[in-house]
């Protein structure tokens, strides 16, 4: 998503963090295959894994999630009725998800150099929807 947002020159006008829902790879930097397959695009992954945090449902107006799992999750940690309002599933937004599809976005470290390949496929254009619908509700 900032890779989007700065390619459509928005920076420092939608706040992005990234966050998991689990502790297990809190402090690691991102997998050095995504690293290497985004790096082939232009696109930079920096930083440390942090996890969610009930302060998030505060702080952001939309929380993503790749699966219904980490929706669940996040619905397990979210403090009231309007904070679950918030998680979606990043998918939602892509444009080329058809009626009927798996809005969910497949976990790339088994699936081989080519699995890393087809999630940044489906994020690139789930994140351009996204950046359309905000947009589009005025939110940019």
């Amino acid at each position: 998503m900032r890779h989007v947002v700065a390619q459509e020159g928005l920076d420092g006008r939608i706040r992005i963090d990234s966050a998991g829902t689990g502790g297990w790879h809190v402090g690691s930097p991102p997998d050095e295959r995504a690293v290497a397959a985004a790096r082939a695009r232009g696109i930079v992954l920096a930083g440390a894994a942090r996890q969610v945090s009930i302060a998030d449902f505060y702080e952001f107006d939309l929380i993503l999630a790749a699966d219904r799992s980490n929706v669940a999750a996040l619905h397990d940690l979210a403090p009231d009725r309007e904070a679950r309002g918030k998680v979606r599933l990043l998918r939602e937004f892509d444009p080329a998800a058809g009626p009927g599809d798996d809005l969910e976005v497949p976990d790339p470290y088994y699936g081989g150099p080519r699995g890393f390949e087809l999630v940044l496929d489906m994020v690139e254009s789930a994140c351009r929807g996204l950046l359309d619908h905000l947009r589009a509700e005025g939110r940019v």
